[in-house]
This record gives structure tokens, sequence and C-alpha cells, in this order.
């Protein structure tokens, strides 16, 4: 059934693929007035014959017509294996400590498995200016300087993943944070009979972590990410101690300024890998006994860490 709708949608594509051909088939034969290098004394004129034309034309739809058709079906079949090699719907969370990899890896997920990756606060917000009911509640207690309840975070999720783009799946982003909204999350997802189906986590030696935090340089406007050792500036230069002279750290494409973030030290990553191990590991725990979770070695170069990475999104 599956495959009969993308086959149908796809053959009209073709259609469309094929009246475009076909014009510019007809293009390319309308009469015009062609030179050629003959004696002067034999004068040259092409004009087109009408059944000439005529036969241009359908020759030039036809070929557009199973040209676009082939193109159509090519696209349809590539969407169904797709959703033979993925099935079932993904419903997935990436975890991992700060550096471990996701912020590389999830964009290629969403290409690879054409699903969107939902961020809780761009859902908060877009929920608040579209003025949707959870909207609403949530703008009148940010409004307040409150913080937004579990409750309301899980409505918009629920209200989100019913839009189209979620059809054959999704990837939340920073949610769960906490085990209680762990659980939360599976009571809302088992009310249409769905769960969580597949969570990565990235693996990392701690000690490697702080050499990726540390090194670490970004470009404010544009979010392009550098590194001492593995990604540097073309700009930069050390100093005597082996360190990046920061005034030399600038963006290759528009030669602005770089920054390191706040928190990315040595004593910011303690913090933060000690919330992480509070807070996150449980949740791991929580759904390991599902059979759903899935290790990644992130220590591995970023090529690696991909091919075990897609080989893991592999329905078995």
């Amino acid at each position: 059934m599956f495959r009969s709708v993308l086959r149908g949608r796809s053959l009209c594509a073709g259609v469309a693929a094929g009246a475009a051909a076909g014009t510019a088939g007809l293009a390319l034969w309308a009469p015009q007035e062609r030179k050629h290098k003959v004696a002067p004394t034999v004068p040259v004129r092409c004009e087109t014959d009408p059944a000439a034309l005529g036969a241009a034309v359908l020759g030039g739809l036809a070929a557009g017509a199973v040209g676009g058709y082939f193109f159509g079906k090519s696209q349809g079949e590539a969407s169904t294996e797709r959703y033979e090699k993925y099935w079932p719907r993904k419903i997935m969370m990436l975890f991992g400590a700060p550096g471990a990899g996701k912020g590389t890896q999830g964009p290629k997920i969403v290409d690879t498995l054409n699903v969107p990756q939902l961020s809780t606060g761009d859902m908060l917000r877009e929920a608040v200016a579209a003025g949707t009911e959870v909207g609403k509640k949530a703008k009148a207690i940010m409004s307040s300087g409150g913080l937004v309840s579990d409750d309301i975070v899980i409505g918009i999720i629920a209200d989100r993943i019913k839009q189209p783009d979620c059809k054959t799946g999704f990837i939340l982003d920073g949610f769960p944070r906490t085990l209680a909204q762990a659980k939360a999350l599976d009571s809302m997802l088992a009310k249409s009979g769905e769960n969580v189906s597949l969570i990565l986590e990235f693996a990392v030696d701690p000690k490697m972590l702080e050499e990726r935090i540390c090194g670490r340089w970004m470009h404010k406007s544009s979010g392009r990410s550098y590194h001492v050792r593995s990604c540097p500036p073309k700009s930069m230069k050390l100093g005597a101690d082996g360190k990046p002279v920061p005034e030399t750290m600038k963006d290759d494409i528009t030669g602005e300024p770089l920054y390191q973030r706040s928190d990315d030290t040595a004593e910011a990553l303690k913090t933060r890998l000690d919330a992480y191990k509070n807070q996150t590991l449980p949740i791991l725990e929580h759904y390991k006994d599902k059979g759903i979770v899935k290790q990644v070695d992130g220590g591995k170069g970023i090529t690696e860490v991909w091919a075990e990475v897609s080989a893991k999104l592999v329905s078995k």
C-alpha cells in the first residue's frame, strides 16, 4: 500500500517533468532561420515543416514524460526504501556529555531519516508565537517570571509531533533532562500506542572531552565551530606558552573575531559532567531494560562515528 501510494505521487511528478521536457522540445524545434556556410549561389533557408514540427512536439513530450516518470519513480522508490529500511517510526533521543559529538552527528541523522530534530526551546517559542492553548499557558507563566512546568512542555511536544514532518519520526533535542520528564513522555506517547524507539548514547573518555571542549572556538553569528588542534582557523597564531593568541582567532570566511563559550573551561566542564551523571544517566538506565539504548564510541573520528551511527539506525 505504502509503495503504491508513493509511486502514484511520483507518477504525477513525472508527468509534470514530462510536460516541462516537452516544452523544451518545442522550443528547440521552433521555426528559425539558420545560417550555413554554403556557396553564395545556393541560398538556404531552413523552414520547419508542419508535420516535422508536430512530430518534434510529440516526441519531446513523450521523451520528457518517460524521463519524468522514471525520475519520479526513482524518487518514490527512494522514499519507500527509506521507510522499509528504518521502519518503524523513529522516536529518538541523543544522549552524551558535552563535546561527545551529538551536535556533529545530529544533522546527519536528520538528513538520513528525513525527520526533524525538535528542540524544546524552539517548540516553546513556536507555541507561544502561534497562540496555541498550551502556548498561552506557557506565555502567562514566563511573563510572570516563572518556570514552565513539565506538563506544559509535554503538551507542547504532543502538539508538535502531530505535524506532517513528524509522520515518519522525530528526534527530541534537550528533552527529557530528568527521569520524571522521561516517565511523563512515556505516558504521553502511550496514549497513541507509541513509545521511544531508539536512543543513541555517545560515550567519550572525560579526558578527551576536556580537550575537545577547552580547545573549541565559535563564530557567533553563524555558529561555525573551530578547534585549536583538529580544525584551527587559518589566522591562528600560537604564543610562547603554546596556546593560541586570542587576537588571532578569526573566522575563516568573515574575518570576524571568534570567541570561547563561558562554560568551555575545565572547571565548568566538571560541573556539567556531574550534572550529566546525576540527571541523565538515570534516564538511560530507565530505557536500557527496554532494549532501545545503543552506545556509540564518540571518541573515534567523525567519519568512523558516523559509520557506527548509521549502522545502528537500521531496523533489525
